[in-house]
Parts: C-alpha cells; sequence; structure tokens
C-alpha cells in the first residue's frame, strides 16, 4: 500500500527507518518524491536496497550522527525505540527511549516539525464496550514494564519541550516490509500451528500502510497534536483465527484461562527471580497479553481523514511478504 497523501514537507529525517512503521514510511516518501535520510547503526542496510535515501551512520547516543541526520530537515519523525515486553534490562530501555529522545530533542534543527512515535501502551485503558480513547489517564495495570515507562517517560520529555511536536500512538501493526518480523511474528507463529490457546485479553490492529499515511497528514496539523492510529478492536482469539483462515493454518482452540496466565507468570516471575534470563514468554508479556488493549482512533478518522483498511488485508499483506522472502 502507497500513500496518496500530499506531503506537508519535503525534506524528512526518520530515525527508526528499518522498522515496520519506518520502512513502510521510508518507501512512502521516497515515491511521493520526498528527500529522506534515515538513522542507520550499520549503513549500508538492505531494508532500503533500491531505494533513493541517504543513509547517516550512527545511533540515538551520537550527537554528531542524529545533527548530520537531521540538516536541512523539514520533518524530523523519531521512530526508533527498543521494542520488548519484559521486566529486565531497565537501564537499556532508558538508554534508548528516554536519553534517545532528548537527544532527538537536543538536535532538532531551527524550524523543524518533530513527529514523535509513541505507543498506545503509553496511554490508559478502558474496555471493548467503552476503548481508550487520546486522554485516558495511564493505570497501573503494566506497572514496572520498562518498555512502558520509559515510552511514557518519552512522551512527557516531548510534551514539556519547546519543539514543535505532535505525537503519535499506534496500536498493533501488521502489513509488509516487516523484517525482523516485529509484530508480524504472531502471524508467523499462527502460520506453523503454535497458536494452539489464545491470550485472554485482546488489542486493537491496523493496517500499517494506513498509519504511515495518517502519520504524513499529521505531520501538517497544528502543533500538540496527539491521535491513536487504529482501526479494529480483536479478541486474541478473533485475531489468531483469522491470522488461521488467512495463513491457512488451524484456529485456536480458545482462550487460556485467566487462572492459568496468573499461574504461568507467577511461576515466571519465580524463575526470573532465580537469575534466569527472560524470554519471548515471561511473566511481563503474560500478564501484558490478558489486558483489555482497546482504543478508539476516532479523532484520527475525524480530524485527519484516517482510512480503515479491513484488518484482514493487513494480514494478507504481511503474509504475501513473509511468503515472499
Amino acid at each position: 500500500m502507497t500513500t496518496t497523501t500530499r506531503l506537508p514537507h519535503t525534506r524528512w529525517a526518520v530515525t527508526g527507518g528499518t522498522g515496520l512503521l519506518g520502512n513502510n514510511l521510508v518507501r512512502s516518501l521516497v515515491a511521493a518524491g520526498a528527500e529522506v535520510r534515515v538513522l542507520s547503526r550499520k549503513a549500508p542496510r538492505r531494508e532500503f536496497a533500491g531505494l533513493a535515501v541517504t543513509e547517516i551512520e550512527g545511533d540515538l547516543d551520537d550527537m554528531g550522527a542524529l545533527r548530520r541526520l537531521m540538516e536541512g530537515a523539514e520533518c524530523v519523525v523519531h521512530a526508533a525505540a527498543m521494542v520488548d515486553i519484559r521486566f529486565g534490562d531497565r537501564d537499556r530501555f532508558e538508554a534508548v527511549n528516554v536519553a534517545g529522545t532528548a537527544n532527538v530533542l537536543a538536535a532538532m534543527p531551527p524550524g523543524a516539525r518533530l513527529v514523535h512515535v509513541s505507543t498506545v501502551d503509553a496511554l490508559g485503558m478502558r474496555s471493548r464496550a467503552e476503548p481508550a480513547d487520546e486522554d485516558c489517564a495511564p493505570q497501573p495495570h503494566e506497572a514496572g514494564v520498562p518498555y512502558v515507562d520509559t515510552k511514557r517517560a518519552a512522551d512527557g520529555l516531548v510534551q514539556e519541550s519547546a519543539a514543535d511536536w505532535i505525537i503519535v500512538y499506534p496500536t498493533y501493526m501488521l502489513g509488509p516490509w516487516d523484517w525482523r518480523p516485529s509484530s508480524g511474528r504472531m502471524i508467523v507463529e499462527i502460520a506453523s500451528g503454535k497458536g494452539k490457546l489464545a491470550p485472554g485479553g485482546g488489542n486493537n490492529f491496523v493496517h500499517v500502510g494506513d498509519v504511515v499515511e495518517a502519520l504524513i497528514t499529521a505531520s501538517g496539523q497544528q502543533r500538540g497534536g496527539r491521535w491513536i492510529f487504529g482501526n479494529e478492536n480483536l479478541s486474541y482469539v478473533e485475531a489468531w483465527t483469522l491470522m488461521a483462515e488467512v495463513t491457512g493454518a488451524s484456529p485456536p482452540l480458545g482462550s487460556l484461562p485467566r487462572w492459568l496466565g496468573a499461574t504461568a507468570a507467577s511461576v515466571l516471575d519465580v524463575v526470573r527471580a532465580g537469575g534466569i534470563r527472560e524470554g519471548d514468554v515471561n511473566a511481563a508479556s503474560v500478564r501484558m497479553s490478558f489486558l483489555p488493549h482497546y482504543f478508539s482512533a476516532e479523532r484520527a478518522r475525524r480530524e485527519l481523514g484516517m482510512r480503515q483498511t479491513p484488518v484482514r488485508e493487513a494480514v494478507a499483506a504481511a503474509w504475501a511478504f513473509f511468503s515472499s522472502r
């Protein structure tokens, strides 16, 4: 999916350009004729092969690289972050998500617009019947999870800064160019037959192309704007069933009972306390998977005209990308 949105800016600088959102954004900007610079830890990167972009080698702790990245930029999109749900490595989360954002703010050129890419995890939660919005205050559901804590702290730095900023809050994005894969890993695992019992919670799912289009539109809006970029609220059973249908896999048998999830999380707490490094399935990720991550993108639809591509199409686009590799 390529955005047809008119570009509010010509010269763009992007951190996190190798990620799902960043890579789709870079591709859309290049296709629309923008001048794009991207921050790369090590150049050249396969994610930018064949694209007319300028790679600036460096990281978020390299002020010289950040200034070279942003030189002459009209819009800076800060999408780089350490994204992982676990209790350990708080210092690394702080260094990337908080200190890294502070460095981006310090390197911003005069007159440039900052689009700070946050996460709905930084907001509060309600329920599927009454989805959370941009003004929903954070609650202690995820207390102690470094990713959540540091993304909230980074949001605070941006809002307290003198920069010309906006903040966007994507939900669970799916689509092509998910190189790692990141969120698309859920699809890959369902396709491989691993999704027998889904967690008891749910999430809001959205096509990454819709997020890119809305982000570009938002970049030309008023200072201080905040928007959730999402689409369909689905329980994990519903989402996994949809993914199974698209990939030809067997659907899940049902939801994991809440009591069993709580027991598993407690056992994993003991494992971590014993000094064993957290895996992908850990106490934090299990607890988060039972929470109601249901959100409303009504403000983005109303103010930005955000497109709402069916999530089935997002899953199909992601699966086509994975299948072609």
